[in-house]
């Protein structure tokens, strides 16, 4: 086991309300992240999955991959906690933020993002999943957030 993953936090959200409260707890005192990524580029790329579960990933993975790896994953991507260390495939490059974003714009953009997620239908397949039920997108939303925000550790 890495460093980071010896010293990241246990979060659990039940809904997406609660992500957005421990996110702005955490970003209102000192923190640090024990991964790659920035508090701001967490935040970022989350808000970019949400809005993409809306608009659309613009990705989508094999044919092969998605009927067989993907419906094995999905139901346990959905209930228990995601592991991380997953690389993006190049043409995934949109949801990787730029190294310098700043921490207050991220948290807003996860603002937008949940509150677009709370009044729109989230439509777009998911690139391994295909086609999901709401539900289904809320709960792959909190795993995907549990393991991000996971990094986040107070000081």
């Amino acid at each position: 086991m890495t460093t980071a993953t010896l010293s990241r936090r246990t979060v659990r959200y039940s809904t997406l309300d609660e992500f957005l409260t421990d996110a702005e707890e955490i970003i209102s005192r000192p923190h640090r992240t024990v991964g790659e990524w920035t508090t701001g580029q967490i935040l970022e790329h989350l808000a970019r999955t949400m809005n993409a579960s809306i608009d659309g990933f613009g990705v989508k993975a094999p044919w092969l991959m998605r009927v067989t790896i993907g419906a094995y994953l999905k139901n346990s991507a959905l209930i228990r906690p995601m592991k991380p260390g997953i690389k993006l495939p190049k043409k995934a490059a949109r949801f990787i933020p730029a190294p310098d974003v700043n921490e207050e714009e991220a948290l807003t953009a996860c603002r937008r993002a949940v509150d677009r997620f709370d009044n729109e239908d989230p439509v777009a397949p998911h690139p391994m999943f295909g086609k999901m039920a709401r539900e289904e997108w809320i709960q792959l939303h909190l795993r995907h957030s549990e393991m991000h925000m996971s990094f986040i550790v107070p000081e």
